[in-house]
């Protein structure tokens, strides 16, 4: 895991990413910003630019990291998004950005962005790591469930129908629409499941890649 910005949202992000035995570098321009990090922070720590290629190979970049861009700046942060994906080939990236407008566009070209107005670090972490089991709704019954989740490569190119599942929203491009059981999962769409907490395990194992678990 890659985090570029300690920030409050950064340093949050690592503490709590290390704190559940992920592997983190955390890199911000300024030195003092790793005091936030405390003194039994686990992960590793490097001053510099977010974007400087060097640097990020010195992080260990890799296609299979997670980089999650939470500077200040929405310049800097789309930068470092795009250099993740396009040079690094990075398919799990999130930038957070604070004009709404660039958010979407951004989205459309498969970066998946947080705006300021609907931020929090479970939203990050949800994108990160798409089947760690986050419920947005309970039934007063605790029965049902709702849950967010962002669709991998593992189900893209299935249908609603064949996953077995519930998905009541898929959110496209910034575009919301109502399912149908032949409409086709993408790859970064974000859909919204509703069952039990059996029926969203067995979603999540799909997400995850695991198809013999799929009844």
């Amino acid at each position: 895991m890659i985090i570029v910005g300690c920030g409050r949202v950064g340093s949050s992000l690592a503490r709590q990413l290390t704190a559940e035995g992920h592997d983190v570098v955390i890199i911000d321009r300024n030195a003092s910003a790793f005091r936030r990090l405390g003194d039994d922070f686990t992960g590793r720590t490097l001053t510099g630019i977010g974007f400087d290629r060097e640097l990020l190979i010195e992080a260990g970049i890799a296609k299979d990291s997670a980089v999650m861009a939470v500077t200040s700046g929405d310049n800097s942060n789309i930068l470092i998004a795009r250099v993740a994906r396009e040079m690094f080939g990075v398919e799990r990236v999130v930038a957070r950005i604070y004009d709404p407008r660039r958010a979407a566009i951004y989205e459309r070209v498969g970066i998946a962005t947080v705006a300021t107005v609907a931020w929090t670090s479970k939203r990050i972490l949800r994108t990160i790591l798409p089947y760690q089991g986050v419920v947005d709704w309970t039934d007063p019954s605790s029965h049902y469930h709702l849950a967010e989740r962002r669709v991998t490569a593992a189900l893209a190119g299935r249908n609603v129908e064949s996953t077995g599942s519930n998905i009541v929203l898929i959110n496209r491009n910034g575009t919301a629409q109502l399912p149908t059981p032949s409409t086709v999962l993408q790859d970064s769409d974000v859909v919204h499941v509703l069952g039990t907490t059996a029926q969203l395990e067995e979603f999540d194992r799909q997400l995850a890649g695991n198809q013999g678990d799929h009844k």
